[in-house]
């Protein structure tokens, strides 16, 4: 454990002029993003049998049993925005960390049986299908973290709370797999919350947490209450919240506002608010959100946690 933390502590101060080095007034694009060069994944492996249930599954170079980071890609739940691809070179950079990826595709909205409730059954799905695979493959489902951006952040906040899922929803899942932590980047973690901000020009331009969950919440308030991770509250799993500060889709405030109320329920909340990025730099590597997303994805499989604590200098305060 100290040479762990050693290594967290070099990497820290490592990574700190790194961070200053890149930051401009330019920011990545989706598209920017798509186009990212990354090896292949290992294996293409579908969990169930719609066309958009799989995962892309990457190992690391080394002999098992392997963490495993699930990545989720945001796009405003729905493939006009995003899609798998959108991740792969997140998911990759991560696995040349020393560890595994298991990068999912869903259905969104836009798709046959998407949105309520098949976005979350499927996402739910591909993570317990871990267990499927966990002996072929040498993972260790002891360690196994998830990492989302933007709308995959609300999802990966999701999966960590699936059990505080009432038995009587349509959502429950008995033994959901457990989470040892979550890093939401850009993530939307109040659906509500959201829900006045993402249909304006800056965010989604359409009632998509309407669409997600199939109305509007005085309408379809239960389906709220369980898809919501400000309503699921406390989660248990550790989370890390990762905003830029010149992120106009998913502001910064809406994490802030939510790990408030997630602390005083007793959740371990961190907020990191990353100079010179907005809302697509969380998933390019190297770019100046890459230290504290490989870091936090690093510390949580192993037990340890990552304080706001300024020795990210490329950090605004909290």
């Amino acid at each position: 454990m100290k040479s762990f933390l050693r290594m967290l502590i070099l990497s820290f101060f490592g990574f700190a002029g790194s961070c200053f080095a890149t930051e401009k007034a330019w920011h990545f694009t989706a598209n920017d993003i798509n186009a990212l060069h990354s090896k292949p994944a290992d294996e293409q492996i579908v969990y169930g049998s719609e066309p958009l249930q799989f995962g892309r599954l990457r190992l690391p170079n080394s002999e098992g049993p392997h963490p495993v980071a699930i990545v989720i890609h945001g796009g405003c739940w729905t493939s006009k925005f995003a899609t798998i691809q959108n991740t792969e070179a997140l998911a990759d950079a991560l696995r040349d960390q020393g560890m595994a990826t298991w990068n999912i595709e869903y259905r969104g909205t836009d798709a046959n049986g998407g949105g309520w409730p098949g976005t979350f059954e499927d996402v739910g799905s591909a993570a317990d299908f871990l267990r499927e695979i966990a002996s072929k493959y040498s993972l260790d489902l002891s360690r196994v973290v998830v990492v989302g951006h933007s709308a995959g952040g609300h999802l990966a906040l999701w999966l960590a709370a699936r059990h505080k899922i009432p038995s009587d929803s349509v959502l429950f899942k008995e033994n959901p797999l457990v989470l040892r932590g979550v890093i939401s980047l850009g993530g939307i973690p109040d659906l509500k919350a959201f829900r006045k901000l993402g249909s304006s020009e800056q965010g989604c331009g359409e009632d998509v947490v309407g669409k997600l969950l199939g109305g509007a919440p005085d309408l379809v308030s239960e389906h709220f209450m369980e898809a919501s991770p400000k309503e699921l509250l406390p989660l248990g799993a550790p989370q890390i919240l990762v905003y830029g500060a010149d992120d106009l889709v998913v502001p910064a405030e809406l994490g802030r506002a939510y790990m408030q109320v997630a602390q005083k329920k007793g959740d371990s909340v961190e907020l990191f608010v990353v100079k010179g990025a907005a809302h697509h730099e969380y998933a390019a590597p190297n770019s100046v959100t890459w230290p504290v997303v490989k870091t936090a994805v690093i510390s949580l499989q192993n037990g340890a946690t990552v304080k706001n604590t300024g020795t990210f200098q490329c950090l605004l305060e909290r």
